[in-house]
């Protein structure tokens, strides 16, 4: 308005002057615009992708040419929380790691439930071992690409887990979530949490609300002391990518960036298929004004496996 201009779904016009009514000022001349970068630049803005448009303080950085190089799928260099069929996938290990490298990733974690989610059969002890032979034996094969062995650990009521510390020591990442007791207080579910990814064995905390969009609502609890706990013990923070969890939510994600929480992009896939689930994280990641510098899953193979192995030491 201030250039005396007012924009439609059409084009950018000159401001109506009511019959009678003096000019108050000059107007400048409109620029041609063929596409929307044209129309930010007309306006003195950098580009706001599609997933900022939100009115949530996009404009400020927008004016300032300062808005961030939001994350791109090509970013994605490997991801990790999947399953097989030792515990609720239909594919082998074989085939999710075909897959994982025909989508050029250089590496996978596969996560199994564990033994508490008899309705997913999780893994006791044994069944776990055996896995994780069969990942080391199947990695001899591979030239640039690793699968890591994790587990999808169980977050019991108390906030302790369902395998003792030295079973997840033989692990390369845990995995903590929640899948059952929903219905605790706040302050109960936050500590329960909390607890858990104190754990110095756990790598990430997988969808963190629990919510079935369009099923289940999340459980209450306390995101922010959930992501102050999370900054203090280094757990990364899962934005679980399945298309009905989407979990965490894109308006936490600037929080807890802000906080210095890193986020790893899962696809939670229990089919070969569903690896391809990232790209809608991707989305939700770029939503949450994310870039790939603070996403884990950007790392390259050398560079996860270093950080893997701090996350053990720290």
């Amino acid at each position: 308005l201030k250039r005396g201009w007012t924009l439609n779904e059409y084009r950018l016009a000159p401001v109506p002057i009511a019959p009678g009514a003096r000019k108050k000022q000059s107007i400048r001349k409109i620029p041609r615009v063929r596409d929307e970068a044209e129309l930010y630049r007309a306006l003195d803005l950098d580009f706001i992708p599609p997933e900022l448009r939100e009115n949530r303080g996009e404009f400020q950085p927008a004016e300032k040419r300062s808005l961030p190089r939001l994350i791109e799928a090509e970013n994605l260099r490997g991801t990790f929380h999947c399953h097989t069929t030792a515990s609720d996938g239909h594919n082998s290990l074989e085939e999710m790691a075909q897959a994982a490298q025909a989508l050029g990733l250089e590496y996978l974690g596969i996560a199994e439930h564990s033994r508490s989610s008899i309705q997913a059969h999780g893994l006791d002890k044994a069944k776990l071992s055996a896995q994780v032979a069969a990942i080391r034996k199947l990695n001899q094969k591979f030239n640039g690409f690793r699968l890591f062995a994790g587990i999808e650990c169980d977050i019991l009521r108390d906030g302790s887990l369902d395998f003792p510390d030295e079973v997840l020591a033989k692990l390369d990442f845990v995995v903590v979530s929640i899948h059952s007791v929903f219905n605790l207080s706040e302050s109960e579910m936050t500590k329960r949490i909390i607890r858990a990814i104190s754990n110095p064995f756990v790598t990430i905390l997988a969808h963190p609300t629990g919510r079935l969009l369009l099923q289940r609502e999340p459980y209450l609890v306390d995101l922010p002391a959930i992501l102050d706990a999370a900054a203090e013990s280094g757990t990364w923070v899962e934005l679980n990518a399945a298309p009905k969890r989407l979990d965490l939510d894109w308006r936490w994600w600037p929080r807890a960036k802000e906080k210095g929480v890193k986020c790893v992009i899962d696809p939670d896939a229990h089919r070969v298929e569903r690896l391809q689930d990232l790209w809608f994280g991707i989305g939700v990641a770029r939503k949450g004004w994310l870039t790939k510098d603070d996403v884990m899953n950007c790392l390259p193979l050398g560079k996860i496996e270093a950080e893997l192995k701090r996350k053990r030491e720290r």
